[in-house]
Parts: structure tokens; C-alpha cells; sequence
């Protein structure tokens, strides 16, 4: 009898758990695109590799803090890029392929979305309309990168410049 309470007891708490732990939305660049068509938000897309330090302590940190994922599953749809993917990317109606260069090479479309400077990671905003609104290259903890998204994903940054945005911010 203890043990069938035992056991009831640990599965509810590892439910428990796993109901608690939230996390983003991650989507392919073509589902994020097929998904602004039918309702339309910014896209969020994080630029990474399979190597990048900084990619990982990011995915283990400032993506696991609770108010930037509500925030951006909310406001964008989250897109995981691997700037080195290998498979045809379909973008804008367009293919993009994986080009075999130096050591480890490069997708078309990772050169195409970071404006020729390929550096990880890399953030790239896009608006409802899938013009580019932003790219920010480097590390970023989650408060400023709770900042950074909600004066885009709220509109802010049509009304006011981010130098006075981050003083507003930074006062609170």
C-alpha cells in the first residue's frame, strides 16, 4: 500500500512539474511565416549553431525566465534558426540552400537574414509583414532582452527612440 502511495504521489508531482515549466513557442522559419498569414504577429527569430557557448547559456538561461517567454509567446512567434542548417529553408517564397563553405559553412538564408554579418547568436525581428524591424547580434541576459522585445512587439518603437526608450526603462 505505501508503495502504490508512493508512486501516485512521485507521478503527480513529476505532472505537477512539467505543467509548471513553461517554455517558448518554438516554430521553422516556414510555419512562423505560414502562422503570420493566418494571424498576424512579429516573428522573433534566434540565429544560433550547435557550437556557439553563448547559444547555449542563452537556451539555458535567458530563455528560461518566466516573463520574457509569456511575453514572447504572446506577442511574436518564436523562431530557432541554426545558421548552419543544411536542409533547403523556403522563405518569402523563396529556397534557400546550405552553402558548403570553410570549416563548416552556412545556410543562404541565415546570410540573408543577418545582412551578410554572420555572428551567433543573432536576433532578428521581423514585422507582421515579415520586413525586417531589427538585428541585434550578442549575448543577452533576460531583462534586456525583455526590454528590447517589448518596445518592438509593442509598437513603441514607431513613437519614441530606443535611447530614450532604455533611460524610461531603466527608471522603473
Amino acid at each position: 500500500m505505501k508503495n502504490k502511495l508512493f508512486l501516485f504521489v512521485f507521478a503527480l508531482l513529476i505532472n505537477g512539474t512539467q505543467l509548471l515549466a513553461q517554455e517558448i513557442n518554438w516554430m521553422t522559419i516556414e510555419e512562423a511565416e505560414a502562422a503570420t498569414k493566418k494571424e498576424p504577429k512579429k516573428i522573433f527569430i534566434d540565429v544560433y549553431t550547435d557550437w556557439c557557448g553563448y547559444c547555449k547559456k542563452m537556451d539555458a538561461t535567458t530563455f528560461k525566465d518566466k516573463a520574457l517567454i509569456e511575453y514572447l509567446n504572446k506577442e511574436f512567434y518564436c523562431v530557432k534558426l541554426d545558421g548552419e542548417e543544411k536542409n533547403t529553408l523556403t522563405f518569402k517564397e523563396k529556397e534557400y540552400n546550405f552553402v558548403d563553405k570553410g570549416r563548416r559553412g552556412y545556410n543562404e538564408l541565415t546570410v540573408n537574414l543577418l545582412q551578410g554579418k554572420l555572428s551567433y547568436p543573432t536576433f532578428v525581428y521581423l514585422d507582421e509583414e515579415l520586413k525586417t524591424l531589427l538585428v541585434m547580434p550578442g549575448y543577452r541576459k533576460a531583462k534586456e532582452m525583455l526590454s528590447i522585445v517589448a518596445y518592438l512587439g509593442d509598437d513603441i518603437y514607431k513613437d519614441m527612440k530606443w535611447g530614450a526608450y532604455k533611460k524610461q526603462v531603466k527608471g522603473k
